[in-house]
């Protein structure tokens, strides 16, 4: 992974992990929308995880 520049770095502060990577919530990994969420957020909404009460 080629290494980020400073401006990069403050850009994506709340992604990286200690090692410097970006890391998204374990939900949003496997999902193919745009709208990932850092690992360190509690997800606020999501339009794939819906309820399990929702009817459809």
């Amino acid at each position: 992974m080629p290494r980020m520049s400073k401006r990069d770095k403050e850009e994506w502060d709340f992604f990286l992990d200690e090692h410097g990577q970006i890391k998204y919530a374990e939900r949003c990994r496997q999902c193919e929308r745009d709208c990932k969420q850092s690992f360190r957020a509690v997800i606020a909404q999501c339009p794939e995880a819906g309820s399990k009460r929702r009817k459809k």
